[in-house]
């Protein structure tokens, strides 16, 4: 049976991605502008929180025809153009009967197309990153035929989200609604440019709010996506996803599918995520977000009891970075954090979207909960370095030891897994495949750096910890190319 595929268009050609693999990305790149900031810009509102009664249901007259009415002419066609570099094999993949052919890389232009939505009547347009990443020309097409060339403020990867403005003035806008009053069971509608045939409208309902898969794993993406089965296309990408009162609480951005097209399952970006990334897009030419300074990774059941916790909320500190914010506030290792200024924390991506949400400089109290015992910190946030990761993450897992083989730390291992001198422990060197350990995530490569929270320097501790630990569940430290992470592993 064929795996399941992420599937984005782009430039004329699809990404592809199996997520029947672990780590999955989609996007690459980082947060990059075209111009400069654009402080005093008039910026759209969001809806006020508060939930219509009425959000989801039907309309008496039985049509959604006057929501259309509303929402499609704010909703544009985007054609993006870019130069892309032609490799030797490309333009000549048989040199042995047709000769050697052009000895340098030749261009040429690649066009794409998506979906975006107007959001200011002086020509303000969100759409995603996708649809325009390392375009050279990007045009708007508005639904009364009109088409004008439009500028990229400024596009970023991790959210997916661009923003684009064109020269105009007393352009129809779609209302922000809140994507925060979004709940499973809303009637919604996806309204975009599929393959290109022009403007169409479908409808479904959301079938879950902040799902997360992946998609932007490789940079440090900020996933919260509103799922719905209103049909999205390529070409959607950047379309408006509406609510029944025609306000847009969404971004469509992805779909999840064995074919590539449509099968009923859609994401959108949550329009108040979008709303964060906009205003500083506009106003500041570049997204800031807030830096703890730690790694990161989610509790498992069988990890919570292990470290006394009364349950897997939260997110568990795998690693604080010398003199960092974190490291200055008093966190440490094994800290399981609950709650970021009175906000409860799910899990690692509700953290992540916290804290990246919360302004660089701003003092916040974060309770832990450390040794079974909750502890109250205050941390000021630095800002997210724009050329490194803001956590080393990993899924928690569970299993075996058996089946992994280990040696020693030597120099030559060090240079080739290109460890710091300050990093100790023992390297992983087989994984038996299907073995627990193998489910549980552990790899080759990996270095084990602690055992039941005991430093492991040598095969001698390695030995003696797990000795120790006899048919208790093992709690390891491991060091891998993406930071630390803990790994779990039972009998």
């Amino acid at each position: 049976m064929l795996g399941q595929i992420w599937k984005r268009s782009h430039f004329g050609k699809s990404f592809v991605v199996g997520l029947t693999a672990l780590g999955l990305a989609l996007v690459g790149g980082s947060v990059w502008t075209v111009e400069s900031g654009h402080a005093g810009s008039a910026i759209p509102a969001l809806a006020s929180p508060v939930r219509d009664a009425g959000l989801a249901a039907m309309p008496a007259s039985g049509t959604f025809a006057p929501v259309v009415k509303k929402a499609a002419p704010a909703v544009v066609s985007i054609q993006s153009e870019r130069t892309a570099k032609v490799s030797m094999m490309e333009q000549n993949p048989f040199p042995f009967f047709f000769g050697p052919g052009p000895q340098a890389p030749q261009e040429r232009k690649q066009r794409g197309m998506g979906s975006g939505v107007i959001v200011s009547q002086d020509g303000y347009i969100l759409t995603n990153h996708h649809v325009v990443e390392d375009a050279d020309d990007v045009k708007v097409m508005l639904s009364d035929e009109r088409e004008f060339e439009a500028k990229i403020i400024g596009s970023d990867a991790k959210t997916d989200i661009a923003v684009l403005k064109i020269e105009a003035s007393n352009l129809p806008v779609l209302k922000l609604g809140n994507s925060e009053t979004v709940e499973v069971g809303d009637i919604v509608l996806a309204i975009g440019n599929p393959f290109g045939i022009g403007q169409t409208v479908t409808m479904g309902i959301v079938g879950a709010t902040s799902r997360e898969f992946g998609i932007m794993a490789q940079q440090q993406g900020y996933e919260d996506f509103i799922q719905t089965d209103a049909a999205i296309n390529p070409g959607n990408s950047g379309g408006a996803l509406v609510n029944a009162n025609g306000e847009i609480v969404g971004i469509n951005t992805a779909i999840l599918s064995r074919s590539g097209g449509n099968q009923g399952v859609g994401f959108a970006v949550p329009i108040n995520l979008a709303h964060h990334v906009m205003e500083q897009l506009v106003e500041k030419g570049r997204v800031v977000r807030g830096y703890m300074g730690v790694g990161i990774s989610d509790v498992s059941p069988a990890m919570a009891k292990k470290l006394g916790a009364p349950d897997a909320k939260g997110s568990i500190v795998s690693n604080v970075e010398p003199g960092g914010p974190a490291d200055k506030a008093g966190f440490k290792e094994y800290d399981i954090i609950r709650k970021v200024a009175g906000r409860e924390v799910k899990d690692t991506r509700d953290l992540r979207l916290q804290v990246a949400n919360t302004p660089p400089g701003e003092e916040i109290e974060v309770a832990v909960l450390r040794d079974g015992k909750v502890e109250n910190l205050t941390i000021t946030l630095g800002e997210f370095p724009s050329d490194g990761p803001v956590t080393a993450e990993a899924k928690s897992s569970e299993g075996a030891l058996s089946g992994v083989s280990v040696e020693e730390l030597t120099p030559a291992i060090r240079q080739r897994l290109r460890l710091g001198a300050n990093v100790d422990g023992v390297v992983v060197t087989e994984v038996a495949s299907g073995s627990p350990a193998a489910e549980a995530g552990l790899r080759p490569g990996d270095v084990i750096e602690e055992v039941e929270k005991k430093p492991v320097s040598n095969m001698a501790d390695f030995r003696k910890a797990v000795s120790e630990a006899g048919d208790e569940a093992l709690l390891l430290l491991v060091r891998s190319q993406g930071g630390s992470r803990f790994v779990i592993i039972e009998p």
